[in-house]
């Protein structure tokens, strides 16, 4: 099956977004629309998430991914970018990529761990599938706190993360999730990773998938590791893996795409 890739701009929270659109050709039954978040900090970008954006797509699942301000080619200073404000981006460009009826697979790498959260309590239960890559969560507190030295401050009271909100966001959530971890992260704390896979198995129809010789930048490791990525969609439109790959932990069953 092929893909239309298209680099587009998109005006929203006062400022001009780039964005990739990758479209299928055809689409399977019962696409989703696909959105896939970089990271936070300077290199965080849509680059390196374009290659999942087109697994998904050559799947028949219609994709975007996005610079967030103060990222890639979009305008905006890093500085004054929230994770207030990454929601309400990220909502936006979804907004006018898809149609209010088409269900969402949400992609978060790293801080956008915080955002998937946040679209999630925005579209409820038009999400029916995440994929969380090294994902990081947020002091409820720091969350519409621009990122500057005051929200560095928030963040590095010792488990902050505790008191976050995505939290309680995914042990409400009952669609499909899949947890991507890196062999060696540097950056995620344990005891993040471990309250997420708690929240994530209240309800969710949970999954796991551990990267051997991955680190913590998992939007670039993915971009050069075609089998990995193909594990991705595979488990996030619930086709399973094989039997024999002892690095997921993963629960699977039927899906409507394939």
């Amino acid at each position: 099956m092929g893909v239309v890739v298209c680099r587009t701009v998109h005006a929203a929270d006062g400022e001009q977004l780039s964005l990739y659109s990758v479209t299928p050709r055809s689409e399977c039954a019962g696409a989703y629309g696909v959105v896939v978040m970089h990271g936070g900090g300077g290199s965080g970008n849509k680059e390196r998430n374009l290659p999942l954006a087109k697994d998904f797509a050559m799947r028949g699942h219609p994709a975007v991914a996005l610079d967030f301000s103060g990222h890639g080619e979009s305008t905006g200073e890093l500085l004054d970018l929230s994770l207030k404000r990454r929601r309400d981006q990220a909502a936006a460009v979804i907004d006018a990529a898809f149609d209010a009826e088409r269900p969402l697979l949400l992609a978060g790498f790293s801080m956008s761990g915080q955002t998937v959260a946040d679209l999630v309590d925005l579209y409820g239960g038009r999400v029916a599938a995440i994929v969380l890559c090294a994902p990081g969560i947020y002091a409820e507190d720091a969350w519409d706190v621009p990122f500057g030295a005051g929200f560095t401050g928030l963040i590095r009271r010792p488990e902050s993360w505790r008191d976050s909100r995505a939290l309680d966001t995914y042990a409400r959530f009952a669609g499909r999730a899949l947890l991507v971890v890196p062999e060696q992260d540097a950056v995620i704390p344990d005891g993040v990773t471990g309250l997420l896979r708690t929240a994530l198995a209240v309800r969710a129809d949970f999954g796991e998938l551990r990267l051997t010789g991955a680190d913590h930048r998992l939007g670039t490791w993915l971009a050069g590791h075609f089998r990995d990525r193909g594990h991705i969609v595979a488990a996030s439109l619930r086709n399973g893996f094989r039997d024999d790959d002892a690095r997921v932990r993963c629960t699977t069953r039927d899906g409507r795409c394939g």
